[in-house]
């Protein structure tokens, strides 16, 4: 893409403010600038480059459009706010923002939602939701991310003078990762296509084999159905892989096979024969960690790879937390990719910061512990009344669960909530000595609704990755007798080797996509996780697919014989990738 900008401009003499660039995040974005400077040098700033949302976001600034964005806590807040008015608290808010999100990106509007949900009650309500909140946000001139592209839709259709304007200023229109386009983003492109003007170029670049977006509302269709629609385009397969061997382009080529909906490629590449695919199969989660193990050691000991080379990939989040463990007790410095290590995500830390309180409620970690929890399930306890506590049980000489239950507090709704907490924690506190863990966390669970809380779903999903996090971390606490002796296992993962950007990347597919490591370890490959129980069979394909293209030069999968102490199969994708498998 940054190739072809630097043809225009250097050798088609287009101007550098003709042309734009879109992709479809900042990172990507900020890439496109940096590898565009060598080909253009100064000339390169003047260059439209920017995600969609961004241009989207300038295009209705520039032409007067008097809005702020709704987005993060606020828009949750907000929604929050209409569940409670519209009375459909049994609604949750992530599913309220979900649907309308896909709704928008899809161009559907209230009716149409309405019209398509007949006779669902739950999403009927939800509708009325979509109606109230539509209301709500132009009253107080408001709109979120998605309402940047329905605006922008809307403004390029139906006033011709904006759209001209537009379509002469940009001739030369590039996308980046065209298959991660919506319904509302190719109806935006399509007003900036200037038919009548021959120095016009309309360019794309995408992977339908890559295409595992679609919970984000990514229609594959959009580059399955591209020739259908711009009747005129050409289309160069760029079948050459530069990145792996021959034995890992075949294993790819093999699984891509099953999917029906695809543009057909072959790849080749020009590098060198490599190893056959390895499989791994363990009979636990742990052994399937220790087989890793195994195999890292050696080949860093024989093979002369360094741990950096080496990425261990996994479908969803909570899959990290028994390599984590088993790495760390082999000292394998790893590190986790753009994320969190399993003890410090969010639903895991609250409920070991629970585990801490009752632990120690008279120790600074007992405080730290406190303040990390006081408001989890939320019990609208304010910044202020956590500094007046502090300043109040600094003057007694006290740690700060103690000066809470002496501390006289006014607001009648919270000195209930603070009480109910009390008389929640105290009876834990005095037992903790005799409980497990495992028990202590099953507690907190079911007295707290904590499993609502963490998902923000009126009955919460076994699939939903937060709930498969704690479910995670209540197992490993089972193999502890004791809280402390549990809190100092979980106190092992704060040093050095677990965060270690020399080590061993740890990361999600998804997180995966766009980089390449010398060696790839594919791991979890069983049935009702690779592929996901309610995935779209065909989009699980493309993600494992994304997986093992990662790999340069060794592939190993990974399967366990049961998963979280219950038996499972095999992934199908196993068979498929190492050609066992036929249609």
């Amino acid at each position: 893409m940054m190739e072809r900008i630097g043809i225009l401009v250097t050798k088609h003499g287009v101007p550098p403010e003709n042309i734009l660039g879109l992709t479809f995040t900042r990172n990507a974005a900020e890439e496109m600038r940096q590898r565009l400077i060598p080909v253009l040098g100064d000339l390169a700033s003047r260059v439209t480059l920017s995600t969609i949302h961004s241009w989207c976001f300038y295009i209705l600034k520039s032409e007067g459009k008097v809005f702020d964005i709704l987005s993060g806590k606020d828009q949750i807040s907000f929604i929050r706010m209409l569940l409670k008015h519209n009375r459909s608290k049994e609604i949750s808010v992530g599913m309220v923002l979900r649907e309308i999100s896909l709704a928008k990106n899809n161009l559907i509007s209230v009716d149409e939602f309405r019209t398509l949900y007949e006779g669902d009650k739950t999403m009927l309500k939800i509708a009325d939701i979509y109606e109230t909140y539509e209301q709500e946000k132009s009253k107080r001139y408001l709109l979120d991310f998605d309402d940047l592209l329905i605006e922008t839709c809307r403004v390029m259709n139906e006033n011709e003078q904006i759209r001209d304007k537009y379509t002469r200023r940009y001739t030369h229109l590039l996308v980046d990762e065209f298959q991660d386009t919506n319904p509302v983003q190719i109806e935006i492109l399509k007003t900036l296509i200037n038919n009548e003007n021959d120095e016009s170029s309309f360019w794309v670049c995408g992977d339908d084999w890559q295409s595992i977006y679609g919970f984000t509302g990514a229609s594959v269709g959009n580059i399955l159905n591209f020739d259908r629609v711009f009747t005129e385009a050409r289309t160069f397969i760029l079948n050459l892989n530069y990145r792996s061997t021959p034995q890992i382009l075949q294993a790819c080529q093999n699984l891509i096979h099953h999917n029906k909906r695809k543009i057909e490629k072959t790849l080749k590449t020009d590098n060198p024969d490599g190893d056959q695919v390895i499989v791994l199969e363990s009979s636990t989660e742990e052994g399937e960690a220790l087989n890793l193990v195994r195999e890292i050691n050696e080949l860093v000991s024989f093979r002369d790879y360094q741990y950096k080379d080496i990425a261990v990939l996994y479908r969803a989040n909570f899959q990290s937390r028994v390599v984590e463990e088993i790495f760390s007790q082999r000292k394998i410095p790893y590190h986790i990719e753009n994320g969190l290590n399993f003890y410090n995500r969010n639903e895991v830390k609250g409920l070991i910061d629970y585990l801490r309180l009752m632990s120690g409620p008279d120790s600074d970690q007992g405080d730290e512990a406190l303040m990390s929890i006081i408001n989890v399930p939320n019990r609208y306890v304010s910044r202020k009344f956590i500094q007046e506590l502090q300043e109040f049980s600094s003057k007694r000489g006290v740690h700060l669960y103690e000066g809470l239950k002496s501390m006289g507090i006014d607001i009648p709704y919270l000195r209930k909530y603070i009480k109910d907490f009390i008389a929640f924690l105290d009876p834990l506190i005095d037992y903790a000595g005799n409980m497990s863990p495992a028990e202590v966390i099953g507690i907190i669970r079911s007295s707290l609704d904590y499993d609502r809380h963490i998902t923000d779903e009126d009955i919460p999903s076994p699939d939903d990755v937060k709930i498969q996090n704690i479910n995670q971390l209540q197992l490993a606490a089972s193999k502890y007798a004791s809280i402390q002796a549990f809190l100092d296992y979980v106190d092992t993962f704060q040093d050095e080797t677990v965060n270690d950007k020399e080590g061993v990347s740890l990361m999600t597919i998804h997180k995966a996509k766009g980089l390449e490591f010398p060696v790839v370890f594919i791991i979890g490959l069983v049935e009702g996780i690779t592929p996901t129980k309610k995935g779209d069979l065909e989009e699980e394909r493309r993600i494992v697919f994304v997986g093992i293209s990662r790999a340069m030069h060794l592939l190993y999968l990974s399967y366990s014989l049961s998963y979280m102490n219950q038996p499972c199969r095999k992934s199908i994708f196993l068979d498929e990738i190492l050609g066992i498998k036929d249609d």
